[in-house]
Order: structure tokens, then C-alpha cells, then sequence
């Protein structure tokens, strides 16, 4: 299992799989990444509101929270973001042959 930006990925990306399975594996993560950045800047603000004081270790249980929050919201549909990242990014795929065909030789 590895990580990326603290998001934890039990599907690693291989070379087994086929560009379309790596597209909407990455749109996710992506997601997941930013769900992750907009928690923790939430998280933080409404922290901040109460002026309690923290015990020793808090800050990386909520960080552990927000990871698996932002990744688990990520994986069940999100807000959306990876779905139009791959409509997006499968429209303006380009055949090979027709990207061979309209490159020009130098």
C-alpha cells in the first residue's frame, strides 16, 4: 500500500493496467487530494474558534480522520470532480493514428 500526498492507495497504478482504468484511478485520487487539502483548511479554521487547548497527539488522529474521510468520500462518488475529470479528459482523446498522422516531420 502506498501514499500519496498522506492519502493512503491500496491499488497502486501498474503498467497491467490499461489506460482508461489508470485515468479514472488517478481522477480519484486527485479528488481525494483535494478533498483532503479542503477538510483540513476547514478543520483548521473551525479549530481555531475554540480556544481549548489541544491534548498531545490530536493533531495527527484528526489528520488520520480527514485522511480517511477525504478518501473515503472520494471513493464512493465525491463531488463530482474525477467523474468531470474523465468525461474532460476522454473527449479529447485523439486516436494514435490520427495523432501520428498529424504530426510533421521536423
Amino acid at each position: 500500500m502506498e501514499t500519496i500526498f498522506g492519502i493512503q492507495n491500496s491499488t497502486p497504478l501498474s503498467s497491467e493496467k490499461s489506460p482508461a482504468e489508470k485515468l479514472v484511478h488517478a481522477a480519484h485520487q486527485f479528488e481525494a487530494i483535494l478533498l483532503n487539502q479542503l477538510l483540513g483548511s476547514l478543520e483548521h479554521a473551525f479549530s481555531a474558534l475554540g480556544k481549548e487547548k489541544k491534548e498531545a497527539g490530536s493533531d495527527h488522529y484528526q489528520f488520520l480522520g480527514l485522511q480517511a474521510l477525504a478518501s473515503s468520500v472520494a471513493a464512493h462518488g465525491g463531488l463530482g470532480i474525477a467523474d468531470m475529470i474523465i468525461r474532460n479528459l476522454k473527449s479529447r482523446r485523439i486516436p494514435a493514428d490520427a495523432a501520428a498522422a498529424t504530426k510533421k516531420p521536423l
